[in-house]
């Protein structure tokens, strides 16, 4: 019974801390000095733990259109800013300032999103309280 529980306690410490390991600095991915701002369509959102996402058609002025994935922060600061789930909707033109991946894909950390109504809402971006 008692080598149970230990087995029982030493798995719940182990997964307990892999969220933790998950999770990543701004620095690991992302470059304060590459700044981009888009307009474009939402044609997903991911409301999740650890960060929610959400996915832009943008058109490039040759007509090209680029599917960008946004990074916010921690769903409890989204919240806090005002956030609700169904802020962003597939569909809804949105204008995202924030910064780029270190590798440039079309992949960026979203710092202040306009939504359609025209307010613009803080991203939840780590990046201000890692400079």
């Amino acid at each position: 019974m008692k080598g149970n529980l230990a087995l029982v306690v030493s798995l719940g410490l182990i997964f307990s801390t892999l969220p933790l390991a998950a999770h990543h600095s701004f620095e690991a991915e992302y470059d304060f000095n590459k700044t981009v701002k888009v307009t474009g369509t939402v044609t997903k959102v991911e409301w999740m733990n650890p960060h929610a996402r959400f996915y832009v058609d943008v058109t490039d002025g040759a007509g090209k259109i680029t599917n960008w994935n946004f990074e916010l922060g921690p769903i409890v600061i989204l919240l806090r800013q005002g956030w609700r789930k169904n802020s962003l909707k597939p569909g809804d033109q949105v204008t995202v300032e924030g910064y780029l991946a270190k590798d440039g894909n079309g992949l960026g950390n979203a710092r202040r999103v306009t939504l359609p109504d025209g307010r613009r809402v803080f991203g939840g971006s780590s990046a201000e309280s890692e400079k």
